[in-house]
């Protein structure tokens, strides 16, 4: 190839390859398409007379948009389909009788709206700043799916019923409540809407039906304790057993299994304690270490209506309808008898005998106000109460004179002759400018501690 045939190919491969720039920046430089016009749905709402329609947006800086707009469709849908409470439902009678929350009845109210079934999407819009769904439900369709689904929930809740009333015939109080709670809660979406069934022969709304015979069956419980009162007093060491009898008012059949909540005042604050019936309706307890200071202190027995109530229920549609029932109860008054007291003993300063005896005569006052009964014969005393009390010199400093006072307490039963408790205090010191005063001071100091030195121990000890 020649100089010039070189230069020829060489411009012509140039002016290719310019040519094949030009057309690729063409390329790269040209405009976006545009993007898609919104459906009409998205900027008019469609109406139809066969169908509910949803339809939902969520803005797409949200990760979740798709998610988002769908949630927001079904319940635009669901909003769609109206809810009228029926005046003889129970969602009525609650709402109206008992005065039930209106976030609870809301909350049921909401519950019916849940459960969609049977939509179908019509289409979606991918706009450039937010997401849009459309979805619709056939009003037919709808309406076939729920009462189908009604009918279900009510031949459930029939044949529940049906057999809590052959439990409680027997006297199974306890399977009766339980098979009752779980058809109205098989019930709760149609709480609101007529329920109308034969059972027995009788044609009855049903949830009304479970309802009442919940409050039958609560306010039917009967019980009776033995003795009907409990009387305390030092004899029996202030302990009683209490024999407790739950019956059915209807038949007066023995409740057996059945849990129930005794409460008394105790020492340490209130005392609750659960128990069940045994086969035969009964249970027994034992009221001891009872708050002799509570005012009109009685037993307290009732039935423990939570404890009817299974775990695997729903609680927070449970709960309320447990508060609404009356618990059946009764109230066993504690008769408090206190022991008779006869004090003794000898208290000494430096071993001069104090006729006043400051610190029998603080006792004697604890004592009395907690309802003892101060006797001046051994014969009539239930509990004899020895108190004797000394001081000693411990020395003297800068002209001040210390001593210590020594106490100590017996408290016998005077029929066995038995020590029921013995305690007392050593070392208390006081402080005078001669030793007769110092012990006067020790006495002062030893009367004003002698309520939680001496007497609440003396107190723990008698009636723990």
């Amino acid at each position: 190839m020649n100089r010039n045939t070189f230069q020829v190919a060489f411009l012509g491969l140039m002016l290719l390859l310019a040519a094949c720039k030009g057309r690729q920046s063409a390329v790269v430089d040209a405009p976006p398409a545009a993007a898609p016009p919104p459906p009409e749905w998205v900027t008019s709402r469609p109406v139809s007379s066969m169908d509910y329609i949803g339809i939902g947006v969520a803005p797409k800086s949200r990760p979740d948009y798709q998610e988002a707009a769908k949630k927001n469709a079904l319940n635009d849908l669901s909003s769609e389909i109206s809810v009228t409470v029926e005046g003889n439902s129970l969602l009525y009678t609650l709402d109206r009788k008992y005065k039930f929350d209106e976030e609870y009845t809301s909350t049921i109210k909401t519950r019916t709206n849940e459960r969609l079934e049977g939509y179908e999407l019509v289409g979606s819009y991918d706009g450039p700043k937010d997401y849009w769904i459309y979805y619709r439900l056939d009003k037919a369709e709808h309406a076939r799916i729920k009462a189908a689904r009604k009918q279900q929930a009510l031949d459930q809740a029939t044949d529940l019923y049906t057999r809590a009333l052959a439990g409680l015939k027997t006297g199974d109080i306890k399977t009766a409540f339980d098979l009752d709670l779980r058809a109205l809660i098989a019930l709760k979406d149609y709480w609101g809407e007529n329920d109308q069934v034969t059972v027995d022969g009788r044609s009855v709304p049903l949830a009304n039906e479970l309802f009442n015979d919940l409050q039958r069956m609560a306010g039917g419980v009967h019980f009776t304790v033995l003795p009907d009162r409990c009387k305390l007093d030092w004899a029996n060491r202030f302990k009683r057993e209490l024999l407790i009898t739950a019956t059915f008012a209807e038949g007066g059949r023995a409740l057996p299994q059945l849990p129930i909540i005794i409460s008394f005042p105790g020492q340490g604050g209130p005392v609750s304690e659960s128990r069940n019936t045994d086969a035969e309706g009964r249970a027994r307890t034992t009221i001891q270490r009872t708050d002799i200071t509570a005012a009109s202190p009685a037993v307290l027995v009732k039935l423990d209506l939570q404890a009817l109530v299974s775990q695997d229920l729903d609680h927070t549609v449970t709960r309320p309808l447990m508060g609404s029932l009356a618990t059946p109860e009764v109230h066993v008054p504690i008769d408090r008898s206190m022991p008779k007291v006869q004090f003794k003993g000898t208290e000494r300063n430096l071993g001069t005998v104090l006729a006043d005896a400051p610190l029998a005569l603080a006792l004697k006052e604890a004592m009395t106000s907690h309802g003892f009964r101060a006797v001046a014969s051994a014969a009539e005393a239930d509990l004899l109460v020895e108190l004797n009390a000394d001081t000693r010199q411990v020395g003297e400093t800068n002209g001040f004179f210390t001593v210590a006072l020594d106490q100590t307490l017996k408290v016998t039963d005077r029929r066995t002759g038995e020590t029921v408790y013995e305690g007392g205090k050593q070392g208390l010191k006081g402080i005078q400018l001669d030793y007769p005063k110092a012990g006067m001071d020790a006495y002062k100091k030893a009367a004003a501690e002698l309520r939680t030195g001496i007497f609440e121990p003396m107190m723990n000890n008698l009636f723990q």
